[in-house]
């Protein structure tokens, strides 16, 4: 899996979109990546996953957890691909943990999925909750859709691989010269802002 092709999944199944953006951070973009709308299709999510995997494979990885709600799939897809055990965490009184009597084992190694970072919000809140279930060193790394942070997330992790990298543009909402034009703002993606 190359960047090019994972970018043409994006387009094909109409996630990648172009117009004024209020994202997840509370920051405004020029262009948002709709991650249901590529995860929807079984045949891309499969690919992609496979492509995370691909850059996993020799890591040696027990167990793949992803962030509910738009991780689920892709923790799934990606521990079929490496034939693994599929996990996730969710929000439990603001924090991200894992439930539903999910663990990690003492030996075992474990492999985060994301789809989308810009800040990296959900990564460092799961990275915070797994310090107490996984010990310095069983985290083999973190795979993901789409780096659109510029580089700027460093997870200070063993490997950090995403599929495609964007340096789109952000703005915080009192420099943002979309809303200086007066270009509709869009609110997508599920985590409630202030």
């Amino acid at each position: 899996m190359n960047e090019a092709r994972a970018l043409e999944l994006f387009k094909k199944s109409g996630a990648y979109l172009e117009g004024h953006f209020l994202l997840t951070s509370g920051l405004h973009s020029p262009a948002y990546m709709e991650k249901s709308k590529v995860l929807q299709y079984p045949q891309f999510c499969d690919e992609l996953c496979e492509g995370i995997a691909e850059k996993f494979k020799g890591d040696k990885i027990d167990v793949v957890i992803g962030p509910a709600v738009g991780a689920i799939v892709m923790a799934y897809a990606t521990a079929r691909a490496l034939k693994v055990r599929g996990i996730f965490m969710e929000r439990e009184n603001g924090k991200m943990t894992l439930r539903r009597g999910f663990e990690v084992g003492p030996q075992e190694r474990a492999l985060i999925v994301e789809d989308i970072v810009t800040t990296g919000t959900s990564v460092f809140e799961m990275l915070d909750s797994l310090q107490t279930e996984i010990k310095e060193g069983r985290i083999a790394g973190l795979g993901y859709l789409a780096d659109r942070s510029g580089g700027k997330a460093d997870f200070k992790l063993p490997k950090q691989e995403p599929l495609i990298r964007l340096n789109l543009p952000t703005y915080a909402p009192e420099a943002c010269p979309l809303c200086a034009k007066g270009v509709e703002l869009t609110k997508r993606g599920s985590r409630k802002l202030a």
